[in-house]
Formats: C-alpha cells, sequence, structure tokens
C-alpha cells in the first residue's frame, strides 16, 4: 500500500529527482522532471520552478499518497518568498565562505535588492511550507548552528506539517525539510566510518570524507558533522565538473552519453589534453572563484572525443587535487562512493578509481540525494533514526557495485600537470595577467 512508503526529492539546478523506498530501503520508484529555469542573472532562481518540478516528479512516481515527503536539494541556496526570488550556490554572494557564512550573505543581498521585511528560508524548508508545513521553522543538521533569522529550528528529519492537498499533490503527507544534496548523500551512502569518502556528483562534484576527532582533532572544527555520531566530513565542492560535459555538449551538439561513450576510445592521457574545468571558478581545494576553465595541449589531431576524455579525467583530478590536500593534512581516503550522473558511466567511475588509487562503489540507486531525502521522510515516520541520533547501520542503504582502481602512468603525469597548470592560473590572476 501507498502508505506503507516514503518519497524522497532532490531538487538540482535543471531537474527534480524522487525515488520512492520501501521499509527495507528498496527502491521502488524513480523519476526525473525537468524544469525550465528563468533567465535571471548568474546564480539567481525563480523558487516557483523547484515547486512545480516537486510536484511533478511524485505524481510521476505514480504509487499513490506516501506516508511521509523529504525533500533536499542543491545548497547553500537562500529563497525570498515573497520576491519570488532565490539565491544558489552559484551566485558570487558568500561565495568563499562556508555554509552558513554563504546562506546569510544571500539573505543579505536579497534584503538589499527586495527589501528585508520576509523571513528568508532554506530551499527545502520553503518547499516544503509551500505545500502546507510550517512557515516558521528551518531544518537543522546535527551539530551546526542554526542560522539566524530563518525560523525555528528542528533537527532533520523532524514533520512540519502535512501537505495541504492544493499544490497536486493528496492532502495528509507527512512533510520533512531535509538538507544540503551532499549531506544527504552521505547518509544515503553510509558515510560512517574514517576513511570513507563520496563524489555527489551532479553540476559541481566534490569529495567529501569522514573522519574521526579522536585521530584529527581539527576536524570537528573545519569539517561537517555526518549522519553518525563521532564522525565528521571534510573535504569540499569541486569546479564544474558536470557543467564542463553539459557546456561541451552545447559546444558540439552531441549528447553527454555520446560524448562518454566516444571518449572511450581515446587511451588515458587524452592525447595529452589537460583540462581546467572552472567555468564558474575553482571551489575546493583552492577556493579561487575568479578563476576560469583552459584546454591545454590541443593540437590539429586533436577531435570532441579527445576533449571529452580531457573532461572526464579533468573531474578524477579534481577530486584527487582534494584528496592530496587532505592527506597533508593527515586524513586519507581508502574508498569512496561515487553517485550521480557519473556514476551511470563505468569509464567515468573507472577512470575515477585509478586516479584516486581507491576501490569505488557504485549505487544500484544513483539518486542517492534523494535517497537522502526519503531517510529524512521515513524518520519523520519514525521508521529509521535522525541524522546523529543513530549508529552505522541504523539506515538502509541500496546495493553497490565495485570498480577496483588500476595503476595508469598517464594519470600519474595528469595529475601532476593538471595542479600545476592550476597554480600557474592562479598566479597569472593574481599577478593580473
Amino acid at each position: 500500500m501507498a502508505d506503507e512508503v516514503v518519497v524522497g526529492v532532490d531538487i538540482g539546478t535543471g531537474a527534480a529527482r524522487a525515488v520512492t523506498l520501501d521499509r527495507a530501503g528498496k527502491v521502488l520508484a524513480n523519476s526525473e522532471a525537468w524544469f525550465a529555469a528563468a533567465r535571471l542573472s548568474r546564480g539567481e532562481a525563480d523558487p516557483f520552478r523547484w515547486l512545480e518540478g516537486l510536484v511533478l516528479a511524485v505524481v510521476q512516481l505514480d504509487a499513490g499518497p506516501p506516508a511521509a515527503l523529504g525533500i533536499g536539494g542543491q545548497g547553500p541556496t537562500t529563497v525570498m518568498p515573497s520576491a519570488g526570488r532565490a539565491l544558489t550556490y552559484r551566485h558570487p554572494a558568500g561565495a568563499s565562505s562556508d555554509f552558513a557564512g554563504q546562506h546569510l550573505a544571500q539573505a543579505e543581498e536579497m534584503a538589499r535588492l527586495y527589501g528585508g521585511g520576509d523571513r528568508p528560508r532554506q530551499m527545502w524548508d520553503f518547499l516544503a511550507a509551500e505545500l502546507g508545513g510550517s512557515p516558521d521553522t528551518q531544518a537543522v543538521w546535527p551539530g551546526q548552528d542554526p542560522l539566524e533569522g530563518f525560523g525555528d529550528p528542528i533537527a532533520v528529519g523532524s514533520t512540519v506539517g502535512v501537505t495541504a492537498g492544493d499544490s497536486g499533490l493528496p492532502a495528509g503527507i507527512v512533510l520533512a525539510p531535509g538538507a544540503n544534496d551532499a549531506f544527504l548523500t552521505a547518509w544515503a551512502a553510509a558515510i560512517d566510518r574514517p576513511g570513507k569518502g563520496f563524489d555527489p556528483g551532479g553540476r559541481t562534484g566534490g569529495l567529501g570524507v569522514a573522519a574521526a576527532p579522536s585521530d584529527h582533532p581539527s576536524v570537528s572544527e573545519h569539517g561537517i558533522p555526518g549522519h553518525v555520531p563521532g564522525i565528521y566530513l571534510v573535504g569540499g565542492p569541486a569546479a564544474s565538473h558536470g557543467a564542463m560535459l553539459d557546456w561541451w555538449s552545447s559546444m558540439t551538439g552531441r549528447t553527454v552519453p555520446d560524448l562518454i561513450e566516444a571518449a572511450a576510445g581515446v587511451e588515458p592521457g587524452s592525447d595529452g589534453v589537460t583540462v581546467l574545468p572552472f567555468l564558474e571558478g575553482e571551489r575546493a581545494p583552492r577556493w579561487v572563484p575568479e578563476l576560469r576553465a583552459e584546454i591545454h595541449g590541443l593540437g590539429s589531431a586533436s577531435d570532441q572525443r579527445v576533449v571529452a576524455r580531457a573532461l572526464l579525467e579533468a573531474s578524477a583530478y579534481g577530486l584527487a587535487h582534494i584528496a592530496r590536500d587532505l592527506a597533508r593534512h593527515g586524513v586519507t581516503m581508502n574508498r569512496m562512493v561515487s553517485s550521480g550522473a557519473p556514476s551511470r558511466s563505468n569509464l567515468w567511475v573507472s577512470i575515477k578509481a585509478s586516479v584516486l588509487g581507491v576501490p569505488v562503489d557504485v549505487p544500484s540507486c544513483p539518486e542517492m540525494a534523494a535517497y537522502g531525502a526519503a531517510l529524512a521522510a521515513g524518520s519523520a515516520v519514525g521508521w529509521w533514526p535522525r541524522p546523529g541520533e543513530g549508529e552505522a547501520g541504523d539506515w538502509p542503504t541500496p546495493a553497490f557495485t565495485t570498480f577496483e582502481p588500476e595503476t595508469v602512468k598517464a594519470y600519474e603525469e595528469g595529475l601532476d600537470r593538471f595542479i600545476a597548470l592550476g597554480d600557474e592560473a592562479t598566479r597569472r590572476l593574481r599577478r593580473g595577467i
């Protein structure tokens, strides 16, 4: 019966992705609903488009009313409901700050633009309120401080009311605002022991690695608390890994899957072509938002498939750069979970495994942020503990397929070249060249 399932929705840049879970954590259905973004300035969005996508994604599941609905998405993203506007992580406001600092900078910028008479909201809190939930609460991940002025704090995985029935969804569904897509992905992927890492994929990508304060006291200061007590996540979001492939698709007129298939015909090392995937600046580990993408080593024989291969390798090098920076501080990764669009490509996953030098686990459900949002929904109706209130193994996870790493000299050389070229680009930027 429908009330024996829960649904989780992840709101991305251009699509809402939903999954239905039963009490065992089995994925019974999934859907994807694309929405057209309003033509606004960089990093500015119409949050009501997200609401439309969310409703459509849930309706497309065609499973009847679930017991609960969990909502998560891209972040940091702040909504000003009365203005019908939101600022996303792509907006420069607070781009070099931590998660809380960027939210507060976004709220300050929207107050300047639209006036300060409205309460700023996190994306998931806003969407839950629009569906019938409380307009006065903010979901807070365990161990994080509430955002000033964003509402009364409640734990992720709590209920904030039920659907009102006037949005296209049936009335009476328990609403559970979730969290940032990276947090939800780590929860769903069981990143619950030191040394285990994850890449959520998506437009940017990134790397988070679990560490314990008992081994590295500083992680409690610089990391994000995990869903298991005593575990912190360190690392950060990368540059425009998924966005670079979308850009190359628009340049070539070929679909992303077609480009990835073509890239398989190119040997490791991409014939000497190296891409710096900084379309929208670089985030971790340099945090230089002014950097822009570069392609090095192009020759007369460099065709579309060579650049496509270089883009796949660049995304792996970006993760490895973060991993190398973490290792300098004593935090090492021995295994990684890959989800999102990259996990659908065996080639892309195998490149990441070999560049990083660790086994990479690919979940049977690639939409792990939506799976994590469904865990929040299940927590709200008492199926599972809320994050921060359980131990490893207390939550279900999907099945995984493991890709083992191979030693490839071209990747070792490519990673060194990638970092050196990025360092040089940073020096040129700072010299004003």
